[in-house]
Formats: structure tokens, sequence, C-alpha cells
């Protein structure tokens, strides 16, 4: 390999100029050796020792897992793979378009060398049913589907194959965590696992009701209840909130309504437990806030109250045109 010669005191500015010119060759490691240095160059550089000497070549590094694909996709077939996917502490889940099926397993082996995470699945399914999981399938690594993710200081255990957990609404979570006082009582009407309410109990002395329809979802709730050194208090509940509810004995300052698809259909059981003056955190898609003010505004004049809007935002795009939003309404009397 063709490399200038220089005093070990010149190897730095004489690497900053070559690198500057476009004259040095970055496919190979600089040496030193008996008081000199080696940097490689693609070519003759007047004015500079060339000697040949044999060189380690430079270890390349991926910028995406589609590049570790070049050669064996076509470019079409890069660009219509998604590179966007879900870790979740040491599992990816990818999402392979319905063309790129038959190579998934090529794809799933890129993924993990890119990562370096312990395992690579496939969403074959939506999410379905009422307790909210999807079909996913084993690509590549250590099919173990249970594992620690970590996020804003907290620890949450979970087995991918059995519950619903997205860690796009981290940033969500911590805003709610925020916008939480010590002394709440909270109710989150559809926990899963317990982001929601183990990040608020973490940060804050309060009191919350977890409840979920999913029997694993609770079971992980409860271990990560352990898991973590909260301030506040966390019971869960598992069951339907509409039959759950039944046993509360108290209202609730604040309501967690993230269940985005069918969130609309329990907002009369949240505005009869909502305590004067208290906040709803209702989640749902759309394409507009419009929608699901009206629905808040609709459930609570029910029972002869209103609802006063105190944030609107989107907290993640879920198709052309439709976003998972969320709106923060505070339920008062007219």
């Amino acid at each position: 390999m063709k490399c200038v010669k220089v005093p070990l005191k010149q190897i730095n500015d004489t690497r900053l100029k070559l690198m500057a010119d476009g004259q040095m060759n970055m496919d190979y490691r600089i040496k030193t050796s008996d008081g000199f240095g080696y940097i490689p160059v693609n070519s003759e550089i007047e004015g500079h020792e060339i000697v040949d000497i044999e060189l380690e070549p430079m270890k390349k590094v991926a910028h995406n897992f589609s590049e570790l694909l070049e050669g064996e996709l076509s470019h079409e077939e890069i660009e219509n793979l998604k590179t966007s996917f879900d870790t979740i502490g040491n599992i990816v889940i990818l999402e392979i378009p319905d063309n790129l099926y038959d190579k998934r397993q090529m794809i799933g082996e890129a993924a993990l060398k890119f990562t370096g995470k312990q395992a690579i699945y496939m969403k074959k399914s939506a999410i379905k049913g009422t307790i909210r999981i999807r079909d996913l399938e084993f690509l590549a690594g250590t099919d173990d589907s249970v594992t620690i993710h970590k996020e804003h200081g907290v620890r949450l255990k979970l087995d991918v194959r059995e519950v619903y957990f997205s860690p796009r609404l981290a940033t969500e979570r911590i805003r709610i965590s925020n916008s939480v006082s010590d002394g709440e009582r909270i109710l989150d009407m559809f926990c899963g696992i317990g982001p929601f309410p183990i990040l608020i109990a973490k940060n804050h002395n309060v009191d919350i009701a977890a409840v979920d329809i999913n029997e694993a979802a609770i079971k992980y709730l409860n271990e990560n209840i352990e898991l973590n050194k909260l301030k506040g208090n966390v019971k869960s509940y598992c069951g339907d909130i509409r039959d759950v509810s039944e046993s509360f004995n108290c209202k609730f300052d604040r309501i967690l309504m993230n269940l985005p698809g069918l969130a609309y259909t329990f907002l009369d059981v949240a505005v009869n437990l909502i305590e004067e003056g208290g906040i709803i955190n209702y989640y749902e898609f759309s394409d507009s806030y419009e929608q699901g003010i009206n629905r808040l505004r609709h459930a609570a004049a029910q029972i002869g109250k209103d609802v006063e809007i105190i944030n609107t935002r989107k907290v993640k795009s879920t198709a052309p045109g439709e976003w998972h939003v969320a709106i923060d309404g505070k339920v008062i009397s007219k």
C-alpha cells in the first residue's frame, strides 16, 4: 500500500492536510513504527517520501441495515424495505413489505448484524383482539421474546409475543409524567405492562389504579412494580374496565385512556369516574382533533358536565393522513 512516511511529530498535521486535499486513502489504518507514521494515500504526492508498506484495512460500518443488503437486493427492493423498526429492549421488530417476504431471513440477519441485538422478529399481523397483540415471526438471533426495555430511568419487563408495547410513545409518557402533581389519584384504564403508571409513580407520590384485560400484561405489570423503585403506589386490576370500575369507591383526579382504536367507547365510564376539575388524557386515531373533542364533550354533557380543552397534539403518524392524537380535557361543571 502506498504511504506517506513522516516523523511522528508531523503525523497529525500531515494527516489533516492529506484528508483536506482528498489524497488520503480512507480504507486503511495509519501505522506507526520506529518513530515514523505511515499514512495511506491514493497516489504519488510530490514533496513527501512515499513507501510501500502493508496496512490493516478499516472496518466498514454500515449506516443502516439496508447498506448490508446492497448486492443482495435490488435498489427498488431496498427502497421498498421499511428501514424504520421498533427496538424493544434487546429485541428488534421489523416491518417487511409483502414483496420481500421470501427474503425475510436475509433481511433479519442484516438487522441482527447491524443492531447487535438478541433477536429479530417480523410483524405478521396488525394489532388485534381485546388483548391488543400481534403475530410475530422469528427471523434471526435467539428466539427469546422476553426482554427488559429501559426508558426514562424505568425498567419494563415484557414478552413481545404476549403483550402490546410501543417504544415510540416514550416522549408522550414523559410528557404526561411531567404534568402530574404529587397527591393525584390516577386511573389508567388500559395500562398494558404499565409504562405510564410505572414512570408516573417513579417520579411522583401518587396512587394509581392500573387496569387491563390482558392477563399477561397484568402479570408483567406486577413484575415491573417490583422491578422499579417507586415513590407512589400502583395497584393492578385484571379485567374489563366496565366491570372493574364497579369496585372503585372513589373518583380520580386524572384518567388515562390510551386505547386509540376503542377509547371513545369507554368515555361514559371515564366521565363518571373523574373528579370535578379532573383531567382526562384521551387518545384516538383520527385525521383531526375535532372528532375527539366532540366525543369528550358529548360524553360529559350526558352527566351535565363540560370539558375545557387544555392541550392537543399529534403523538405519531399511523397512516397517510391519520394520526394517533392526544387530547387533554378538564371536566368541569357547566
